[in-house]
């Protein structure tokens, strides 16, 4: 018989839904979600669930939705698999299902992450802007 393997995506995977009917189907996926939602203590489900889409999008929300969605879904399918790997902060989704680390540490870890990612955005963003106001004015 073959191997198993679980590869989990990484961000831009995400849609307002996802998670949903693993949810409604299952008490493991359910109890991923509830488990996440304590750990940042916000409903991060409802956020999957319902969106709003734009807030969804947030890196700082997307990246521990993705890792959320990705779990549950695992933990509804029960499969035994023989290998996991993950595409960037899939990465973090790989590791959880793998044991090397828990849950509600890797979804507070991503989320940091995420904001991390979204600062530098803002800040990348800011200094070009200024940038170019100076190309501007000095013409």
């Amino acid at each position: 018989m073959g191997k198993v393997a679980f590869v989990f995506p990484g961000q831009g995977s995400q849609k307002v839904g996802m998670g949903r009917d693993a949810f409604d189907s299952s008490g493991a996926a359910r109890a991923v979600f509830e488990e996440v939602d304590e750990a940042l203590g916000e409903a991060l489900s409802q956020l999957c669930f319902e969106g709003p889409e734009d807030e969804l999008k947030l890196t700082a929300n997307t990246q521990p939705a993705v890792l959320t969605a990705s779990i549950a879904t695992l933990r509804a399918l029960d499969a035994e698999f023989d290998v996991v790997a993950g595409h960037s902060l899939g990465e973090y989704s790989a590791h959880v299902a793998a044991g090397t680390l828990e849950l509600a540490d890797a979804v507070r870890l991503v989320r940091k992450r995420g904001q991390y990612m979204q600062e530098a955005v803002t800040v990348l963003s800011s200094n070009r802007s200024v940038r170019k106001s100076r190309e501007s004015s000095s013409r």
